[in-house]
């Protein structure tokens, strides 16, 4: 029998799988069996021509170096709607909505003005997706060892949650300096129009916490952004195999894969944005002014306040989580590293649920 206390345990979890249900599995095709324990991680197929070992120093260099190009390249494509995002949050009675923000700004600056800030853009987002996924990456197979192999299946999403959780932590450490110029270049009209005039100016009238002082509301706005964003990709793709895709995993073809990501990733998306924009505008306006706090920031604002812009985020950050993942994992089957498929219940708690003989 199935112990009681690991069903309540599973049940009480704040975080368990809301679709989770004790049934019997039909048997599936096509799948190897390899003799390991399965992994947690993200969406495709077991390939036995991998060019190195899941978990290995390689494999984390290159999950590393798939954060850079997803992260570096998509934040940098989205520079003229970032730019006007923010200047709808700084200063929104000039810039009154998403189109009039763009209107004013070629006036003002040309459209060689909606480029602004794309340097430390491209910098910092590159150096905060090699941490983002590459420390995803290490914290979901360090936990989901601590856990055990049947603990990590009924836990998942709370694993997906912290993984995600620690590895933005370093991730924001590495992209507060440049956020900070971005956003003093693309929002303080004068003050600076490249990456080279605006870090030794900020240097010389607030010395190195300029470039820190945003890191706290940068926390508050990216760790809860990423915990959506890395969970709800996760059990969504989980999702879409399940009840969506017409046909088992196994037989998809690795373009068909990549359709699924980039689906899976918008829809998590969409709800990064909402969770995240209300620090991402105070993280807007902090690092425009001197001497402010976040708190102060975010009375200023008050409760309507931190919602400007939300529709210019939430197209944002939806095709920029959707393609972030397509890239991500585009670089896995282009390095042919590992991709283990979405988690299926270990044989151990089939036969402790009576569901295998």
């Amino acid at each position: 029998m199935y112990p009681s206390t690991l069903t309540q345990l599973a049940r009480v979890n704040p975080f368990h799988a809301p679709l989770f249900t004790l049934q019997a599995e039909e048997p599936k095709q096509n799948i190897r069996a390899t003799g390991q324990s399965r992994r947690l991680a993200a969406a495709a197929v077991d390939d036995s021509d991998v060019s190195c070992e899941f978990g290995s120093m390689k494999y984390y260099a290159l999950c590393g170096f798939g954060g850079i190009l997803s992260c570096g390249i998509t934040h940098t494509a989205v520079v003229p709607l970032d730019l006007v995002k923010c200047r709808l949050q700084v200063d929104p009675n000039k810039y009154k909505s998403i189109f009039n923000g763009f209107s004013v700004t070629v006036k003002e600056d040309g459209v060689r003005g909606l480029a602004k800030g794309w340097a430390p853009t491209f910098i910092g987002y590159s150096m905060q997706g090699l941490c983002k996924f590459g420390f995803y990456e290490v914290f979901k197979i360090l936990y989901s060892d601590f856990l055990g192999e049947e603990n990590a299946y009924l836990w998942r999403t709370s694993l997906y949650l912290a993984a995600s959780a620690s590895a933005e932590f370093f991730a924001d450490i590495a992209l507060a300096p440049m956020e900070a110029c971005k956003v003093r270049i693309q929002t303080q009209p004068g003050y600076a129009n490249t990456l080279r005039e605006c870090a030794p100016k900020m240097h010389a009238e607030e010395g190195l916490w300029a470039f820190y002082k945003g890191v706290a509301p940068l926390w508050m706005r990216q760790i809860p952004y990423t915990m959506m964003k890395f969970a709800c990709f996760e059990r969504t793709v989980e999702l879409l195999y399940k009840y969506v895709v017409p046909k088992p995993r196994s037989e998809c073809s690795k373009p068909e894969q990549l359709v699924v990501t980039f689906v899976a990733g918008y829809i998590a998306g969409v709800f990064c944005a909402i969770v995240s924009h209300p620090a991402d505008s105070v993280v807007s306006v902090l690092n425009k002014e001197k001497g402010s706090t976040a708190m102060e920031v975010l009375k200023r604002l008050g409760p309507m306040g931190v919602w400007k812009g939300l529709v210019a985020r939430i197209i944002m950050i939806g095709t920029l989580t959707a393609l972030q993942w397509f890239i991500y994992d585009s670089v896995k089957v282009y390095f042919r590293l590992p991709r283990p498929p979405p988690p299926e219940m270990p044989e151990s708690l089939k036969k402790k649920l009576g569901l295998t003989e």
